[in-house]
């Protein structure tokens, strides 16, 4: 089952691809570049940086192909070759970023990550940071048939889905629970408290629920344990401890590892699913959940953007680091009007 591709040619981010190797196993463009988002006029702005991820089989022999048609797109690493420039890929987050670049008229950011460590953090969410990227709404460009590729997006909407509603009460809207899956990959980021607008969730969400619709409403369609109202846009979910329970045993891996970290006391060694039906008697479940959440996130979020230095060099860090406190007081600004 491959990921629903949302509407529109997508034809001037096709050209942009054009300008890169092509052995890519999934491209999408994502951002304020492509969705429209709250304070922007009719549509996507025609000035934002457009942002893009490649996952790549191979990749060094993709840095390789692209250093010699790209090479002014890398920092001062291009000098140590394709296999250190992976070495600093597979730090963090495992992507590596050449951003502010100019290609078609527009200015650029595009990530690389192997489709091993993308299908990683999609199943098990190791660090949310791709994976995140993917439970809201993106542009697909290129996608092949890589059949555990697809298995695994679909694994993670179903994850999103799962996690939300055990931070979620008993009945809420689709908006709601939309703003709480678009959530999930700020929880803990530093950059939500600097360098970011703080309204950035609902700005997302507000003006693209058709858009999370055509993600999402097979899964919730789907699931036994809820009560999806459509024509109502209101949902009730299961909040026992015995649905809460399930819910738990089905999050990704990492997640239940950093919940059994919170829950359990040093030296105990408690069995996981001891621990998990602990959790789901736990009035602060939902909680819990959010905190286990916020532990994967800020640790990728702060050795992704140290890495920022190495891989766009210390001029493009600034201005990019610049254009991002833009957006945050312009953010404030509108809020405060």
């Amino acid at each position: 089952m491959a990921l629903p591709a949302l509407s529109s040619s997508g034809v001037k981010f096709r050209q942009v691809l054009a300008h890169f190797p092509q052995e890519l196993s999934l491209a999408f463009a994502y951002g304020s570049g492509v969705f429209r988002q709250a304070g922007d006029s009719a549509g996507p702005g025609e000035n934002n940086m457009l942002d893009f991820v490649f996952a790549v089989d191979d990749a060094v022999t993709w840095h390789m192909m692209n250093l010699t048609k790209n090479r002014s797109h890398y920092s001062f690493l291009k000098v140590l070759g394709p296999k250190q420039i992976n070495s600093v890929q597979n730090y963090g987050a495992g992507i590596y970023y050449n951003t502010l670049v100019p290609c078609n008229g527009r200015v650029i950011k595009y990530g690389v990550i192997s489709t091993d460590t993308l299908i990683d953090d999609l199943l098990h969410w190791k660090t949310l940071y791709v994976a995140g990227r993917l439970q809201k709404p993106v542009k697909i460009l290129t996608q092949n048939e890589n059949s555990k590729l697809q298995a695994a997006l679909v694994s993670n909407l179903k994850s999103a889905v799962t996690a939300a509603f055990l931070m979620l009460p008993e009945s809420f809207s689709e908006e709601d629970l939309y703003m709480q899956i678009a959530g999930l990959s700020y929880t803990g980021d530093f950059r939500m408290i600097v360098g970011e607008d703080r309204s950035k969730v609902q700005n997302i969400v507000e003006p693209n629920v058709p858009h999370f619709q055509k993600l999402y409403s097979n899964i919730l369609q789907d699931c036994p344990q809820v009560v999806y109202k459509h024509h109502l846009g209101r949902l009730e979910i299961d909040k026992s401890p015995e649905g809460q329970f399930a819910q738990l045993m089905s999050l990704p891996r990492t997640l239940q590892q950093k919940i059994t970290s919170l829950v359990d006391p040093p030296g105990k060694n408690r069995d996981v699913e001891e621990i998990l039906l602990q959790v789901a008697h736990d009035p602060d479940c939902g909680f819990v959940v959010h905190q286990g959440i916020a532990r994967i996130v800020r640790s990728s979020s702060v050795v992704q953007s140290a890495k920022t230095i190495l891989t766009a060099g210390v001029k493009k860090s600034v201005t990019y680091s610049m254009k991002k406190l833009y957006k945050m007081t312009k953010g404030w600004l509108r809020k405060a009007s």
